[in-house]
């Protein structure tokens, strides 16, 4: 079975060329081509440390624009499309590491064009993205002001990201739940079970990275 980190990749590609360099995304004021830009830094160059160190965005930034000014966007493209640099061993790092990021950021371009609609995940990858959302999603809530709890709706099953006296539980499908821990809470299909000041907090509150 292909990773579904290569099959989100390659979708990302295909519809990045679709939609065009200049069409906007949900990562803040970023086009496509800046998302692009992003995803090839990060996986290729250590001028990307400013996305996880703050002292260094700057740098990264410039780094950024110096790739968007001297490089075709569609070449851009198939540079990403082709992956990482091959590395023994880290295989199955690298699906760990990139297979919510790929799937974020596709729905990062896919929700910001008008009448876009959920896509239709298998129970695989469903179940993919919750084994990894149950785990990364601790980080992400650690700063929620209250607790997070996350529950499948089509499984019931359910996992605590943050313990706390005042609860939110946030059903929906994987995918979905995804999305909302990572900070895309207005495209989000999920329901909140809380009383209204909890969830107004959490709402209220930047998730994700």
């Amino acid at each position: 079975m292909t990773r579904m980190s290569r099959t989100e990749r390659a979708a990302l590609c295909d519809l990045a060329l679709q939609v065009g360099e200049d069409q906007p995304t949900l990562c803040g004021g970023w086009t496509v081509k800046d998302l692009v830009v992003h995803l090839l830094l990060r996986e290729r160059s250590p001028l990307a440390a400013g996305i996880v160190v703050p002292q260094l965005a700057g740098v990264t930034e410039r780094a950024m624009e110096r790739m968007k000014r001297g490089t075709d966007f569609a070449v851009l493209v198939e540079r990403l499309r082709s992956g990482p640099p091959a590395l023994p061993g880290l295989a199955k790092i690298e699906d760990r590491l990139n297979t919510v990021e790929f799937f974020v950021h596709h729905e990062d371009v896919r929700r910001a064009v008008a009448g876009w609609t959920p896509r239709r995940l298998s129970a695989a990858e469903e179940s993919r993205l919750w084994s990894l959302i149950r785990v990364l999603g601790r980080g992400l809530t650690r700063g929620a002001p209250v607790g997070v709890v996350l529950e499948r709706s089509d499984t019931g099953e359910r996992a605590v990201l943050k313990d706390a006296p005042a609860t939110v539980v946030v059903r929906g499908l994987p995918s979905e739940l995804t999305l909302f821990v990572y900070g895309r809470m207005g495209q989000a299909r999920v329901e909140l079970d809380g009383s209204d000041a909890d969830v107004a907090a959490l709402t209220g509150t930047d998730l994700g990275v």
